[in-house]
């Protein structure tokens, strides 16, 4: 399993990130090296947990989601994992991090548009982690560069 990145991998990193749509032909052109080389080196590093290749969506375009910050200060630091392991297994959750500062954890949750679903993430989800002594959150109202990937229970809400 790849734990760096070799130049091949990085210039193939790069075009994916300009446009994830492009074929393995197409990007060996740009790299120098075959298509088969290409999905070789694709597979390889999607099977390290390096490379993910996904539609995302642009929040602030696309009607019907909230994106919000939460901070999360912990009663204790002794299982610091398990609870951001615990944190990012909910279903809203896109993203989560240990951090410094005024919070232990930050979360980053997708939901809809009304606030229903940061309540329930506030009041039932962090609730069944436990250990949690307090959490502020913030509505993100306008953003730039922020493309993510859809948490399975907004994914699943949207294709109702």
């Amino acid at each position: 399993m790849k734990n760096e990145l070799d130049s091949q991998d990085k210039r193939l990193v790069a075009e994916l990130t300009q446009d994830g749509q492009l074929s393995p032909s197409k990007i060996g052109e740009a790299i120098g090296v075959t298509a088969p080389t290409v999905r070789s080196r694709m597979k390889n590093l999607i099977t390290a947990g390096v490379l993910k290749v996904a539609g995302l969506v642009n929040p602030m375009k696309t009607a019907g989601l909230t994106v919000a910050l939460v901070g999360i200060s912990l009663n204790s630091h002794e299982q610091l994992g398990e609870k951001l392991d615990q944190i990012g297994s909910l279903p809203r959750v896109n993203w989560c991090a240990v951090v410094t500062g005024r919070y232990d954890i930050i979360v980053e949750i997708v939901c809809s548009a009304d606030t229903t679903d940061l309540y329930d993430f506030l009041d039932q989800d962090l609730s069944k982690v436990g250990g949690i002594n307090a959490s502020e959150s913030f509505v993100v109202m306008k953003s730039r560069r922020k493309w993510l990937l859809l948490p399975d229970a907004v994914a699943e809400k949207l294709t109702r």
